[in-house]
């Protein structure tokens, strides 16, 4: 089941929650979450909308000195790499994960077009069928990422009575 948080929720308990996953998940590894990579965390954590890599430095911007971009970069490839964000690639931009550390073969991303958030579905049987088709081709993909844009249940209501007026 996909997540869409009901507008107005407390952005500040998904963070905490997502980070404490993370903090976990990074000891369980045996690799370092560091202060920086928490930081982009959280801040990806606050907000259910996919950032940009220059709107995350704007947001980490400590009383007006922004950080090198290189840093958010780096941080960036290490949560990407842990599976504790995901990058929206039609977006180029970024959102955490919202799984925390629960296994799935291919993460659905569903792209509200009206709220902007984007809600993080597994999708049990979609990664195999798309490995078949690429095997089927004799492919060998190093990337798959579905995306579907449309509204979320927040938006549909609204949406489809300003249609009707």
């Amino acid at each position: 089941m996909s997540d869409f948080p009901n507008p107005g929720h407390d952005h500040d308990a998904c963070a905490d929650r997502v980070v404490r996953v993370a903090r976990a998940v990074c000891r369980q590894r045996g690799v370092r979450l560091t202060s920086q990579r928490e930081k982009v965390l959280d801040v990806l954590a606050q907000s259910h909308q996919p950032l940009g890599a220059s709107e995350l430095i704007d947001r980490l911007a400590d009383a007006g000195k922004k950080r090198a971009p290189i840093t958010v970069y780096r941080a960036l490839d290490f949560l990407l790499q842990q599976g504790l964000a995901h990058r929206i690639e039609s977006r180029n931009a970024f959102v955490a994960c919202m799984a925390g550390d629960e296994v799935h073969d291919t993460t659905v991303f569903l792209i509200c077009r009206a709220c902007g958030n984007v809600g993080e579905a597994p999708a049990e049987g979609v990664g195999a069928a798309i490995d078949r088709v690429a095997r089927d081709a004799g492919f060998t993909p190093d990337l798959t990422v579905v995306e579907i844009e449309g509204l979320c249940a927040h938006c549909v209501g609204p949406a489809r009575r300003a249609s009707i007026q």
